[in-house]
């Protein structure tokens, strides 16, 4: 009597059949795909012995059933990304959660280089100056209306420019005469002092301390020689061709003040009315 050779599972003849050998003996087909084959996360089928299997994360997939959820792509052979359980090929990917370049309109591709700014985004080669056109990068960077600029570049195209040096004022300034300028080049034209902060005035344009102009322009005091400057609410006392600080403007004689007051010149001083009638 010849031995027998039967399934393990079903015990039908395997004589003429396609078996599969097991550790544990042969199986038909149809039980050893129910008895060891996995079930498809895709389809829910079982993924039979002659059939390619992929597996991804505890799960097991047909070779077709391996594909994008959004454009049905194979993924068997193509990078992919997994979101939310959901696998994706990296051009849904890149469509559904990558930003577009502000600059050049393309994807900017997860994991490359790239800059945000204002709720924008781009690649990082596209950040560029909108003045000299190179590449930002982690450079400052200044925004104005839309557009992008280093700072040289945005010194050179809108920061205002001192009226003596002609370089641009960054920070901080004076202004004289309606326009800017550097607080170290704002100085006296006669001696070179700095005049931002204290009292100056100007002959010609060009501006003066006080001391340089009463001495290089104004009148002298026909008393103390001194200049007359009228700056600071200075008042003085105007004759023919002859000038007086208030504080000056006294008879030769008593020293009593004349402002206000009558005067009789006499020669190069000037006396009161009294000291004028009583005579040398």
């Amino acid at each position: 009597m010849s031995e027998t050779f039967d399934c393990a599972k079903c015990s039908e003849s395997l004589y003429g059949r396609k078996y599969i050998q097991t550790d544990n003996g042969p199986y038909c087909v149809p039980c050893y795909d129910n008895t060891f084959a996995n079930t498809c996360a895709e389809c829910q089928q079982l993924i039979g012995h002659d059939s390619r299997e992929l597996f991804y994360e505890d799960r097991h997939f047909h070779e077709g059933c391996f594909r994008c959820c959004r454009c049905q792509r194979s993924l068997a052979d193509e990078p992919f990304t997994c979101q939310d359980s959901e696998l994706l090929c990296n051009d849904c990917y890149c469509s559904a959660f990558s930003s577009q370049c502000s600059a050049c309109g393309e994807t900017v591709m997860p994991g490359s280089r790239k800059l945000e700014y204002g709720g924008q985004t781009w690649h990082e080669h596209c950040f560029l100056c909108s003045g000299c056109e190179q590449p930002l990068g982690s450079c400052s960077f200044v925004p104005d209306k839309g557009a992008h600029y280093c700072v040289p570049c945005y010194e050179n195209k809108f920061a205002p420019r001192c009226a003596r040096c002609s370089k641009t004022l960054t920070q901080g300034g004076v202004t004289y005469r309606d326009q800017p300028w550097h607080r170290e080049c704002l100085v006296c034209t006669g001696c070179q002092t700095p005049l931002a902060g204290q009292q100056f005035t100007s002959r010609d344009d060009d501006p003066y301390c006080v001391a340089c102009f009463g001495e290089l322009f104004a009148p002298k005091c026909s008393s103390c020689k001194r200049p007359i400057t009228g700056l600071g609410g200075g008042k003085y006392v105007s004759f023919e061709d002859r000038h007086w600080h208030h504080s000056c403007f006294s008879c030769a004689r008593c020293s009593t003040s004349l402002v206000g007051q009558g005067f009789v010149p006499d020669g190069d001083q000037v006396l009161c009315q009294g000291c004028s009638q009583a005579g040398p």
